[in-house]
């Protein structure tokens, strides 16, 4: 693995008088989108105060830490990472003190140059804490700039890669995303103050009306004057990551301006259209397959049943930093229901089959309860070629469907049959345009020059350094 990876949520109040409130409860809302660490940041107009901690939400910020950050204006961060060990130094938001005053900054993406930026500044004798890319943007922010007017533009301007940043003074609080618009993150109306957010559904948790989506290639800033814009940026190609909609995003979100609900229900019609197979029943690996079970079933006539009991109490082992975590707790998150599968032709939804293991455990509980048969149905295409946007499959060796054909795969996970959908279904189901999207994970149309940006991901920290400089961190 190269640097750090990142998938995460973020949540920002400003002008609200329990906005660290708001934000821990808007923060409960994203906690799908990353279970390693949390932390929040507030401002009162002349300081910054931080608490981060490890873990869920829930262990990572007591109420006594609550109580201690009370002030009008707040971001968080919910987070997790892919590589080197987990430590509270990786945590956000970072909090840095600088010639310039505090800032912090909280970051969902990844940067394609960060290796290359990291480079540059060591050799002119800068020190890196942390082995997050995070940490780069602080120290182009420290570089002194030939600019007044404009600094954090040239900042953005540098960056490569994907990013949605939210960033707090003391006194401003501002949204970013970057030039092609990878992540997503929305503006909300909250009274009279405003709000930010990775996806909506945390707006709706703190009763923030959704106004609109910060577009790619602008800066929001919110202070007490008020709201302005402006961009950094006029790219012309937009690369929204279609993964939002088929998997990380919670169903209640509107993300890109799309209901995740009814995108993922039309995938598992177009599914249905597609791939079509005598059975008795449709049963959804939960939660992401939910939605797209309930469209094929439509689409197919065929009964919709439960077929998977979920422990709430297991996070998502696709997020899990490390491979054998993620096979001890297959086992542990689902239950297959015999009465809904003993006997019968079973049609299985999930919503990606990415590394394999996992899904040939589940698929292992139906047979173990007695399925006749097991169809597995997929709601998106195979999964063939890394993504350096922040997902954590940045190496082809990890995807199932580099190496092996759709049949050798279906022979591997021990199913009847095995179908995807395929590319085209999938971007029929968008009510964008079909250009804004990226779908380079699986057709391989990276929308950056990635074959120049590559070797600095891959090039990185061996696993030694990363620990090394990890346990430093952490003591």
């Amino acid at each position: 693995m190269g640097y750090i990876k990142e998938y995460c949520g973020l949540f920002g109040v400003f002008g609200c008088e329990d906005a660290v409130e708001k934000v821990y409860y808007g923060l409960y809302s994203l906690q799908h989108r990353g279970e390693e660490s949390a932390g929040i940041a507030s401002a009162n107009g002349k300081d910054i105060i931080c608490h981060k901690g490890m873990g869920l939400i829930s262990d990572a910020l007591k109420p006594h830490m609550i109580k201690s950050l009370k002030n009008p204006v707040a971001i968080g961060h919910v987070r997790y990472s892919t590589f080197g060990s987990s430590n509270i130094g990786n945590a956000q938001p970072m909090l840095v003190d600088y010639y310039k005053g505090k800032v912090a900054i909280a970051h969902n993406g990844q940067l394609t140059n960060a290796k290359k930026l990291r480079d540059e500044f060591e050799e002119n004798g800068s020190i890196f804490h942390t082995t997050s890319d995070t940490e780069v943007i602080v120290h182009l922010m420290a570089k002194p700039s030939g600019s007044k007017q404009n600094v954090l533009s040239d900042v953005l301007n540098q960056l490569r890669g994907a990013f949605s940043l939210l960033i707090l003074t003391p006194t401003e609080m501002i949204g970013v995303r970057d030039p092609y618009g990878f992540r997503p993150l929305s503006l909300g109306k909250l009274n009279d103050g405003y709000v930010f957010a990775s996806e909506t559904c945390a707006l709706d948790q703190v009763g923030a009306e959704f106004i609109r989506d910060v577009q790619p290639g602008e800066i929001v800033t919110v202070s007490k004057d008020g709201l302005r814009s402006e961009f950094y940026s006029h790219q012309k190609r937009y690369a929204s990551c279609i993964f939002e909609l088929v998997y990380f995003s919670r169903p209640d979100s509107m993300v890109y301006g799309e209901s995740v609900h009814l995108f993922r229900k039309k995938l598992g019609a177009k599914l249905a259209e597609e791939s079509p197979v005598d059975a008795d029943v449709v049963i959804s690996v939960p939660e992401g397959g939910n939605s797209a079970a309930i469209g094929y079933s439509h689409a197919s006539l065929i009964p919709f049943d439960r077929g998977f009991i979920r422990n709430h109490y297991v996070g998502r082992t696709f997020i899990l930093p490390q491979q054998d975590m993620r096979h001890r707790f297959v086992e542990l998150k689902l239950n297959a229901l015999k009465e809904t599968v003993a006997g019968k032709r079973v049609i299985v939804i999930d919503d990606s089959i990415v590394r394999g293991t996992t899904s040939k455990s589940r698929f292992g509980l139906l047979r173990k309860a007695g399925a006749k048969e097991i169809h597995a149905r997929i709601s998106c295409p195979p999964h063939r070629y890394p993504c350096y946007y922040g997902i954590d499959f940045q190496q082809k060796g990890e995807l199932i469907a580099t190496g092996k054909t759709v049949e050798e795969i279906r022979r591997f996970l021990n199913v009847e049959s095995l179908s995807y959908l395929s590319v085209e279904g999938m971007m029929s189901c968008t009510t964008q345009p079909k250009q804004s999207y990226c779908n380079a994970c699986f057709t391989s149309d990276y929308p950056t020059n990635i074959n120049e940006e590559i070797s600095n991901l891959t090039d990185s920290f061996s696993v030694e350094e990363a620990e090394k400089l990890n346990q430093c961190v952490t003591k």
